[in-house]
């Protein structure tokens, strides 16, 4: 198999493949509104997927192979292919299809291109406000081509946090528990329902921190790396509470969050 130099790989390239292939299949998504479907339930009852899911994922793949033939893909949906490159493109092509089925704000594509172990560029659409979120490595982050970095400054009493839950019930539990803990010490709790918008959000300075357990590779790829570019704090943390940790802060509450999070999670866990 042979494999281009990272060197020689140009990460404007790769996020301008991602913007474009984001924006196309937000298209898709948005005409096919009425085509909500379910065409199984994945995890959990409350886990779904659509016909559209399918669709605009092998749109996003169809594009991308378009422009760049021997790159890999890793799917939310199915797609899986090693490729010929050293390129890997890892894809969700709707987060948050709850809301999507439900008629909610706060869904759409995101997709990530990864070389190695580092997301080097990527994309993520909300659909329903109509705007894509970008970023490449070292190029920063940006909103509808439009840079965006993150100056506000908070405290940890004035933020507003930003979360999710499991789709298992025993994992949900856990996560209620330590948002008992986390919530007497902050403004205001939010869960809009899609980990890439959420870290888009923090990038954008909508909200001070996210953070989820238990999130799969797809759900936070791309948003990671543009909250990244953005300025936030990032961070993947392998055992927190048993589950993997997915964080972006704001830098001015770094701390402070954090250890308000890990005290809640031994509180949890003595």
């Amino acid at each position: 198999m042979s494999s281009e130099p990272e060197s020689s790989v140009d990460f404007i390239e790769l996020r301008d493949i991602a913007n474009d292939a984001a924006k196309q299949a937000s298209e898709y998504i948005l005409q096919e509104n009425g085509n909500k479907a379910l065409q199984n339930i994945k995890s959990s009852p409350s886990d779904y997927v659509t016909e559209t899911d399918k669709q605009a994922e092998a749109l996003i793949v169809s594009i991308i192979k378009d422009a760049r033939p021997k790159d890999g893909f890793l799917g939310e949906e199915g797609a899986a292919e090693q490729g010929q490159s050293n390129v890997q493109w890892i894809i969700d092509p709707i987060d948050g299809t709850t809301n999507f089925v439900y008629g909610h704000p706060g869904f759409g594509p995101s997709i990530a291109a990864k070389i190695g172990n580092e997301i080097v560029a990527g994309a993520v659409t909300d659909s329903s406000l109509g705007e894509v979120f970008d970023a490449a490595m070292g190029y920063g982050a940006r909103c509808n081509g439009e840079g965006i970095t993150l100056e506000k400054s908070t405290t940890l009493e004035t933020s507003l946090i930003a979360t999710g839950f499991s789709y298992r019930d025993v994992d949900r539990i856990t996560q209620v528990e330590i948002l008992l803990r986390i919530i007497p010490h902050i403004a205001d709790i939010r869960r809009m329902g899609s980990a890439a918008i959420d870290l888009c959000s923090v990038a954008k300075g909508r909200v001070d921190a996210f953070f989820e357990t238990g999130l799969n590779e797809w759900d936070f790829a791309a948003g990671m790396l543009i909250a990244s570019e953005a300025g936030a704090t990032t961070l993947l943390v392998n055992d927190f509470a048993g589950k993997n940790l997915t964080l972006a802060i704001n830098p001015s509450i770094e701390e402070q969050f954090k250890d308000l999070l890990y005290s809640a999670a031994r509180n949890i866990n003595s």
